[in-house]
């Protein structure tokens, strides 16, 4: 049996007064795109985050490829792991294609020459998310679908084989949610990388993703495929409502609450 991308046992993490995360057990696959979903204050992002090394679990331990996530050196780590958080800071005065050279970073460091392969790295990117002719325009210029892009084109300049993304969609309407999604789909499946996504929205979990793993108040509720996520039974006890699933012409179901 191939052993997961990530092995999660026992993990909890507190902030003073309050635990975000209950003793979680779990194992995430590799090469797979996978939702995490729940409520809000459910634990997703805390959880991305602690993958992401961002934040520091209180106890449990989390193994990544088979070795303890805090055994990783730092460079090893970016290089194997890329983290687009929810907010990403501000791009001022920034190219695209300046941008997507950020995510060298982990194979050279900061005094480090661009070299031939930086080059095509970043070209491979910019091409592989649609942004060839935006390359020399600034990133504070780009519609929010295209300045999502760019953040991803620098994490695949990054070259690294999994994609963490802290609600990659939240800040976009219907037909860039849907197009940055359909984007990561296709890079995950074209390319063999794996991608851990914090999403809202469940239809587009089911939609999207290979694989779910939903949260309710820091503990595991559920993981599966979509088809296990969208049961009735299991949208209620995951979303507290009840919630009736309707199939489209197309057979993908919608979840609707009941």
């Amino acid at each position: 049996m191939t052993d997961p991308l990530f092995r999660i046992e026992g993990l909890c993490v507190d902030v003073p007064g309050r635990r975000l995360l209950h003793d979680l057990t779990l194992d995430l696959p590799g090469g797979r795109t996978i939702a995490l979903i729940g409520h809000n204050g459910s634990g997703k992002s805390t959880l991305l985050k602690v993958l992401a090394r961002q934040v520091a679990p209180s106890g449990g331990r989390v193994r990544f490829q088979g070795r303890a996530l805090a055994d990783w050196p730092a460079r090893d780590h970016a290089r194997q792991l890329a983290f687009l958080p929810q907010h990403p800071p501000p791009a001022e005065g920034m190219l695209v294609r300046e941008l997507v050279a950020l995510g060298r970073y982990p194979w050279h460091g900061a005094l480090g020459r661009f070299g031939p392969r930086d080059h095509e790295a970043c070209d491979c990117a910019l091409e592989e998310c649609g942004l060839t002719r935006l390359a020399d325009r600034l990133v504070d210029t780009l519609s929010g679908g295209e300045r999502q892009r760019a953040w991803l084109a620098m994490l695949v300049a990054q070259e690294a084989g999994t994609l963490l993304l802290d609600e990659p969609i939240s800040a976009l309407d219907i037909a860039h949610q849907v197009e940055v999604l359909a984007l990561v789909r296709r890079m995950c499946h074209a390319q063999g990388r794996g991608a851990i996504i914090v999403l809202h929205d469940v239809n587009m979990a089911a939609r999207f993703c290979d694989h779910v793993v939903a949260l309710k108040g820091g503990r595991l509720a559920m993981q599966g495929s979509p088809q296990d996520l969208m049961q009735p039974r299991t949208l209620e006890t995951i979303y507290g409502l009840p919630m009736q699933v309707l199939l489209r012409q197309d057979g993908q179901p919608v979840a609707i609450p009941a």
